[in-house]
C-alpha cells in the first residue's frame, strides 16, 4: 500500500495543518484537498467495473496526484463544498448537488482506508437527541432534557427546573441585519417562551450547578482529557478567559466513551462535559469532528501526533 494520505479540509485550517506537520516529520506523503476547489485546483477520475480494485482512479490537486486505490488513511477535516455563487439558482443547486454525489460518493466508496471519521458515520452521530439516547444507554449521566414544539411542555419543563438552558440542535450558519450571529446556549424562562416555539423542535436542559467544563478528545483508544475553568455558562464566548488543566478520567468513563465511538463506528471524537461542585460529569453532548488544535497549545498535549500515529498506521485500533 502506498503511504498517501489523504486530507479533506479549510485552506486555512490550522488543525489540519498541525497533523500535516507531524505527518511530514514522519515522511509520510499527504495530498490535502477541498472539495470547493473542485475544477482547475481538484480533479477526479474513478472507475469502476472490471478493475483490480473496486474503485480505480486517481484524485489531482496542483502538487500532487493520488491513486485512488492505494489510499492508507482520510482525514476529513472539516471541508468545504463549493456553492457555484456565478450560477443561477438552479444550476448552482444542481452543481453542487453533482459534487456532493461524485466526489463525495467515490470517496464514500473507498473500502480500504481507515476514516478519521468516516462522513456518513460523522452524521449518523451528530443528532443530538441520539447523542442523549445513547449517552444515558451507556450509563452516563444525562441532564433533564426536553425537546418539543409543544408549548405548554416547553412552558411545564421550564417552570419544573431551578434553571433551564435553551440549546441549538444543529449549529447553522445565521445573519440578523447582515451580522454573523452564534447561537449561545443560554438561560430560558418561562415568560420568554411563547407562540414561536411551535415553528420547530427546541431543547430544553435542566441546568447543572457546575464548577467546570470537561473536553474529552479520543483519538484511536488515545485520551486527552482537559478541564476547562471559565465561570461561564458557555466557555466558547470568551477563550481568552479560559484557564485549562490537564484531567484523568475514571477507567469506567474512558470504557463508556470508547463504547460510544464504538457505537457509531467512530475512531475520534471531541466529548463535552458538565463538571459539578461535587466532582461528577455531565453529559453534554459530542463533536464527532470537534476543534483541539487549541487545547494543544495551551496543554502541551501531544493531540496532533496522536491524530498522525493513526493516520499513518490506517488501521482502526
Amino acid at each position: 500500500m502506498a503511504s498517501t494520505e489523504p486530507m479533506s479540509a479549510e485552506a486555512d485550517d490550522l488543525t489540519a495543518d498541525m497533523v500535516i506537520s507531524e505527518l511530514n516529520r514522519r515522511n509520510v506523503p499527504v495530498a490535502r484537498f477541498n472539495p470547493a476547489d473542485i475544477g482547475a485546483a481538484l480533479t477526479v477520475s474513478a472507475r469502476f467495473g472490471r478493475c483490480p480494485a473496486f474503485v480505480a482512479g486517481q484524485l489531482r490537486t496542483p502538487s500532487r496526484t493520488v491513486d485512488l486505490a492505494q489510499v492508507r488513511s482520510v482525514y476529513w477535516r472539516r471541508p468545504v463544498w463549493p456553492t457555484f455563487d456565478h450560477l443561477g439558482t438552479d444550476d448552482a443547486r444542481f452543481a453542487a448537488a453533482q459534487v456532493r454525489y461524485g466526489l463525495g460518493g467515490t470517496l464514500y466508496a473507498l473500502d480500504g482506508p481507515l476514516w478519521v471519521n468516516h462522513p456518513l458515520r460523522n452524521a449518523a452521530a451528530d443528532y443530538k437527541p441520539n447523542q442523549l439516547a445513547i449517552a444515558q444507554r451507556l450509563g452516563l449521566t444525562v441532564p433533564p432534557t426536553l425537546v418539543t414544539n409543544d408549548l405548554n411542555e416547553a412552558r411545564a419543563f421550564v417552570a419544573s427546573h431551578d434553571r433551564v438552558i435553551f440549546k441549538t440542535l444543529r449549529w447553522t450558519p445565521y445573519q440578523r441585519d447582515g451580522v454573523p450571529v452564534t447561537g449561545w446556549a443560554d438561560l430560558v424562562t418561562a415568560a420568554e417562551i411563547d407562540e414561536s416555539v411551535s415553528l420547530v423542535p427546541h431543547l430544553f436542559q435542566a441546568g447543572v450547578d457546575k464548577a467546570a467544563d470537561l473536553r474529552v478528545l479520543v483519538v484511536g483508544r488515545e485520551m486527552f482529557a482537559v478541564r476547562i475553568e471559565s465561570g461561564m455558562l458557555d466557555w466558547r464566548k470568551d477563550y481568552s478567559a479560559l484557564s485549562y488543566r490537564v484531567a484523568n478520567l475514571p477507567d469506567h468513563m474512558e470504557r463508556a466513551l470508547l463504547a460510544y465511538l464504538d457505537h457509531f463506528g467512530l475512531v475520534s471524537g471531541s466529548f463535552d462535559f458538565a463538571v459539578d461542585k461535587a466532582g461528577d460529569l455531565w453529559w453534554l453532548e459530542l463533536n464527532p469532528n470537534g476543534q483541539w488544535g487549541w487545547l494543544e497549545d495551551s496543554t502541551g498535549l501531544a493531540m496532533a501526533a496522536a491524530f498522525a500515529e493513526l493516520l499513518t498506521q490506517g488501521v482502526a485500533p
